[in-house]
């Protein structure tokens, strides 16, 4: 990342969202509209990146998840207990401000959320994705992430190999 000035922290309503725009609507949306509803109904965990003037430049969510075996690729299957699904933790939104775009803040904040859920106290084995399209399925791919068989647009990569 080039020397961005942020820190990555719990999502605060305090917190200036006005000026967000990744150039995704639906994202835009859900952080100025939405994510404190989440909250507050435990739904969904927030956390921003913010610059020194606390204005919110990328965000991410997580949230508890399941994944079906049968979506799980054979060889990942084989190493698993025979449960019907395994626990997880769902990274349901990426979104980097335009402005911010191309300095390494979509990884930074991916890392970011995968040092949280390998340090977590409630384990899970991996982090799931549903990429938007096939250019955030790449960025995901690129960062370690497999597919799940039932379409390349979900993702998941084992917390184990995330820890190592």
């Amino acid at each position: 990342m080039n020397k961005l000035p942020l820190r990555v922290l719990a999502f605060d309503p305090a917190y200036d969202r006005s000026a967000f725009s990744s150039g995704s609507a639906p994202l835009d949306r859900y952080l100025r509209e939405q994510v404190t509803q989440d909250i507050r109904r435990r739904v969904a965990a927030c956390f921003v990146a913010l610059t020194d003037e606390r204005r919110i430049i990328g965000y991410y969510t997580l949230a508890t998840a399941s994944v079906p075996l049968v979506d799980l690729p054979a060889d990942t299957v084989r190493k698993l207990p025979r449960y019907a699904s395994v626990p997880a933790i769902r990274m349901g939104r990426l979104a980097v401000d335009r402005a911010y775009k191309g300095h390494g803040l979509g990884g930074a904040l991916l890392v970011n959320a995968l040092r949280r859920a390998t340090n977590s106290e409630i384990t899970a084995f991996a982090l799931l994705v549903d990429a938007k399209d096939a250019q955030a399925a790449a960025f995901y791919r690129h960062h370690g992430f497999i597919e799940l068989t039932d379409s390349p647009l979900r993702l998941f990569l084992p917390l184990a190999t995330a820890q190592a």
